[in-house]
């Protein structure tokens, strides 16, 4: 039993770690264009890990999503509004994200 109760608080520790470097790996290796529909879909499953097709997230400032992609409030308006001609997101008040087709962009170049 001591080893069960070792290896759950341990668990999170390992998905952090895992998480970690999965962002680590993002930031060198893909675009910006691709990151940032990383991130709009880590935050579609912020409250809910089985994601609805259409989920909904709050609004961020362009600003905001730069800095949490590492790039410039210029390309990610230019990103945003792309994904929104491709019928990836919308946004009125707060953003919807069509996380099956954005996970496309995020698995396929």
């Amino acid at each position: 039993m001591n080893k069960l109760n070792c290896l759950k608080n341990s668990l999170p520790h390992w998905v952090r770690n895992i998480d970690l470097e999965e962002d680590l790996c993002d930031q060198l290796f893909n675009h910006s264009e691709k990151r940032l529909a990383r991130v709009l879909l880590k935050l579609a499953r912020l409250r809910d890990h089985d994601v609805p097709a259409d989920a909904k997230i709050p609004l961020l400032s362009h600003e905001t999503l730069a800095e949490m992609v590492g790039t410039t409030r210029s390309r990610i308006t230019h990103f945003m509004n792309k994904f929104r001609t491709q019928g990836l997101i919308d946004y009125n008040g707060e953003l919807t994200v069509r996380t099956e087709l954005l996970t496309d962009v995020v698995l396929h170049d």
